[in-house]
């Protein structure tokens, strides 16, 4: 098996490159999925931010309300890592679960936005980060999400620059390209994933 951190940059095309790569045969564990996930109403973890941040953040159907949670812990860093202390154990035993389940010659891509972020590069056999000019992001966020240019500026911010991205990168996918270009890169990627995945095998059976 082989275990892939997949990331890009907000608007360099990271959903596009994991969606082409489970038509091929990835098994793919998204981080965003499974951070929603362990915290949907009944599971430990919306209890647990409930009772660090308050029934405030709860929406009257008991769910959780996820831009009145937002407004809190995006203005204050501490609040922040209390939030991140609890959900992030719980997405991480979910995916290795996941991980766990899936056949032993696997390719499996991990989707996490956050990976350069949260230095979590050591977790994985290979990093392979999806790479796009600024221009390009903010191209996109602004014509086909309908974000505000400011809005766009200020996500692109929050996030790791792009040197800090490309110094983790083992794979680098360039997504400044028409989308014929990105799939034949995708197909080259893939199949060295498929040699790495099946490398450990081959040496075992020799």
């Amino acid at each position: 098996m082989l275990s892939v951190g997949l990331t890009g940059g907000i608007g360099a095309g990271k959903s596009e490159v994991s969606r082409l790569l489970v038509e091929r045969g990835a098994v793919l564990i998204d981080a965003d999925r499974i951070a929603r996930e362990v915290v949907a109403p009944g599971t430990p973890g919306l209890a647990a931010v409930a009772d660090a941040f308050g029934e405030e953040v709860l929406a009257e159907d008991g769910s959780l309300d996820r831009p009145r949670l937002g407004s809190i812990v995006f203005a204050d860093p501490e609040k922040l890592a209390v939030l991140n202390s609890i959900v992030h154990p719980l997405v991480g035993a979910r995916s290795r679960e996941l991980e766990s389940a899936a056949a032993e010659d696997s390719v499996v891509i991990h989707d996490v936005p956050l990976l350069a972020e949260n230095s979590l590069a050591p977790l994985y056999d290979v990093v392979v980060v999806v790479d796009a000019s600024p221009e390009t992001q903010l191209d996109r966020l602004v014509r086909l999400r309908g974000m505000t240019e400011e809005e766009a500026r200020a996500r692109m911010a929050a996030q790791a620059t792009r040197e800090k991205r490309l110094e983790i990168a083992d794979v680098v996918i360039d997504n400044d390209v028409p989308l014929a270009e990105l799939e034949r890169r995708v197909r080259e990627v893939w199949a060295d994933l498929v040699r790495r995945a099946q490398a450990p095998q081959e040496q075992t059976e020799e």
